[in-house]
């Protein structure tokens, strides 16, 4: 059977995480790169030994070598450039947040169902194997009835890890072209994607957000603090978030401490790592009878999260199905975000699914 050929489009430094996926399997491979930047598009495809190089987008989709385009742009760029795959017939897997308002999310879930293609949320946080574990306790019932999820986002500085250059994450401070905050809605999607996959969708919102100038003009979205309610009966959760530029953090990647706690009426779970180092203690913990234990992950490097991904989707188009992050959760994702930062901004308690334009 033909590979399912892949077009990257969008080089930048994620791009390498996305490529991993690929590597060693035979259902799909990378067939096409593109990028704006020609030299970008180029370096990335010697690297991953890809023969076609765009600098146009219209090319990719026109191209019948290429069965799915992966999205890796600005926000404020994915409901076109999904619809316009989707009515090339390709299916599509476009970052996260999927889109910048609920009427562009509707677009794309119209175009591809219109046209019969797969379309995908590439989101990691629900695929990192200490949550996968975690869900898999979670649904074993190993802490009774789940009542309360915390969520925590910090930030940091490192002596090591990604240095990311000005053009690569200035835009995300735009937010006509971000859709809103770097942290409270661009970060902040991982963790509610998180929530819906642990938890179910969410109720009601109520949100504070404050702001931190980290240059001149130019404001952070921390620190922030959003409490939420479930759909599910007795269920909530809070999620906070902080700027904390003088904390030492080792990573790899992102300066990012994200640490998520599930509390059952029998116990609790712990995910204590994503993408940094911080709290010395096992990737997932459970407490139980009284008792703290380890649970043992194999693989629990963050880019493990974006392989799982990926991978996940070329299941999905081979065997059949509909992926985890599919449209219209993608959706219900979004309305989630969306709802913190009106309610925020207004002061008011929000309701997610009220949010349709």
């Amino acid at each position: 059977m033909k590979p399912i050929g892949v077009a990257i489009v969008g080089c930048g430094r994620i791009s390498g995480l996305h490529q991993l996926g690929y590597q060693g399997i035979s259902d799909a491979r990378i067939v096409a790169v593109c990028d704006l930047n020609k030299e970008i598009a180029e370096k990335q495809a010697r690297q991953w030994g890809v023969d076609k190089i765009y600098t146009e987008y219209g090319k990719v989709l026109a191209d019948p070598d290429v069965d799915l385009v992966e999205l890796l742009l600005p926000h404020h760029l994915h409901a076109d450039m999904t619809v316009e795959a989707c009515l090339a017939g390709k299916h599509v897997s476009v970052q996260k947040p999927m889109a910048t308002c609920v009427s562009e999310a509707d677009r794309m879930i119209e175009a591809a169902k219109k046209a019969g293609v797969i379309l995908r949320i590439y989101e990691t946080f629900v695929f990192y194997p200490p949550a996968v574990m975690a869900k898999k306790l979670l649904t074993a019932g190993e802490i009774g009835e789940p009542q309360m999820l915390r969520m925590h986002v910090s930030t940091g500085i490192m002596d090591c890890g990604w240095e990311i250059p000005m053009d690569a994450w200035i835009w995300r401070f735009n937010e006509e072209q971000c859709g809103g905050g770097p942290m409270v809605f661009d970060h902040g999607y991982h963790l509610y994607s998180l929530a819906h996959y642990l938890m179910g969708s969410v109720e009601r919102v109520k949100a504070w957000i404050d702001r931190t100038e980290v240059m001149p003009g130019v404001y952070l979205d921390a620190p922030a603090t959003m409490m939420f309610q479930f759909k599910s009966p007795r269920r909530y959760g809070v999620f906070d978030v902080e700027h904390t530029p003088n904390t030492q953090i080792s990573s790899d990647y992102y300066v990012d401490d994200d640490r998520i706690e599930i509390i059952g009426d029998k116990g609790m779970i712990f995910i204590n790592r994503y993408t940094a180092r911080t709290v010395d203690l096992p990737e997932v913990m459970i407490f139980k009878d009284g008792k703290t234990i380890p649970v043992p992950v194999d693989r629990v490097d963050w880019s493990c999260g974006f392989i799982d991904c990926t991978r996940h989707l070329i299941d999905v188009l081979r065997k059949g199905g509909e992926p985890i992050l599919d449209g219209p959760t993608g959706k219900s994702v979004l309305q989630f975000g969306l709802a913190v930062l009106q309610s925020a901004r207004a002061g008011i308690e929000v309701r997610p699914d009220d949010i349709t334009a």
